[in-house]
């Protein structure tokens, strides 16, 4: 395949997992549950992160699927939404293996401090909470502080702050995310 086609066929590719995705966020929001599992599913086998997230979702939450009737689709989701770069993801599961149900703190620290380093505002105000406990290590701490600060300078820009305006403007939640 020549470059240009091969760039052809990859920007096609995530145009339709991006419509796919926004198709499952309309059928939500609509209350059809049963229209965003089937775009989402579609998205996520192609490996959409955001759709993996949003399965995960509606598995913990029963939406459409069923309370509790899919524990082992929303951890499978949930650990693909979070290799496939979903910060969220990451951050839930900090949370519930710390503290939910392995209670592997190290584990747990593992996922924040990967989410912190990538600028996620919630991963970083929980390493703060288990640093005053102890259970994260001063350097641990000082290194995802440092990597969190420098995520954070490196997105900020007056277009983002202006999208950012717009997205709270309107409502400011897609889906799940």
């Amino acid at each position: 395949i020549a470059a240009g086609s091969f760039a052809s066929i990859l920007f096609i590719t995530f145009a339709r997992l991006a419509a796919m995705s926004q198709m499952g966020i309309c059928c939500q929001r609509k209350g059809d549950y049963a229209g965003a599992h089937k775009y989402w599913a579609k998205a996520a086998e192609l490996g959409h992160a955001e759709a993996h997230y949003n399965l995960s979702v509606m598995y913990s939450e029963g939406y459409g699927v069923g309370v509790g009737r899919g524990k082992k689709k929303e951890w499978y989701h949930l650990e693909q939404a979070a290799i496939g770069g979903n910060l969220k993801a990451r951050y839930t599961l900090g949370i519930r293996e710390g503290w939910c149900s392995n209670h592997n703190s190290e584990r747990a620290n593992k996922h924040l401090i990967i989410a912190a380093n990538q600028g996620h505002d919630d991963s970083m105000k929980k390493l703060k909470e288990i640093y005053a406990s102890g259970m994260v290590g001063k350097e641990d701490f000082a290194a995802a502080l440092r990597a969190h600060q420098a995520a954070v300078d490196a997105t900020k820009s007056p277009q983002r702050e202006v999208a950012a305006e717009a997205r709270s403007k309107l409502g400011g939640n897609y889906g799940f995310l």
